[in-house]
């Protein structure tokens, strides 16, 4: 069978489930901006009991690590990310869910062939291109500013 790109498209869009952007477009600003509210919080309160504010962002960012870690474990981020979608894909909670929901999934095949190998390939192409990306912007920084 011959599929056209037009055949796939239309394909495609019949086996999709309908979505209610009115409705969920909403909801995953609530709950992407909840988490930041949360982020916002932790910072507010990590400097008010007198924490350098670079301190006070990297416990805040380790609590949402670990929070985000600790929920998907416990399946309640999946269930969360259901209903409230890309608002759950705030990037350090995001980050967080995708490699530790990998890991869990390879527990069974062990710790270093399944935990330790499948938690790169979610992390593994961010570090790489993350740290080329800082080497090709630093050598533009120090050569043209």
């Amino acid at each position: 069978m011959n599929i056209t790109p037009e055949l796939y498209s239309e394909m495609s869009k019949n086996a999709s489930p309908k979505s209610n952007t009115k409705v969920n477009v909403p909801v995953a600003f609530c709950v992407g901006g909840g988490i930041c509210v949360l982020g916002q919080i932790l910072l507010t309160l990590f400097e008010n009991y007198g924490l350098e504010k670079t301190e006070a962002g990297t416990w805040t960012s380790i609590i949402l690590v670990g929070l985000s870690a600790f929920f998907t474990g416990l399946g309640w981020y999946e269930k969360l990310a259901k209903h409230a979608g890309a608002g759950t894909l705030v990037p350090i909670t995001g980050f967080s869910n995708a490699i530790s929901s990998s890991a869990i999934e390879a527990k069974s095949e062990g710790f270093v062939l399944g935990v330790g190998a499948k938690i790169f390939t979610i992390a593994g192409p961010v570090i790489l291109y993350g740290c080329s990306a800082s080497v090709v912007y630093g050598l533009i920084y120090y050569f043209f500013v």
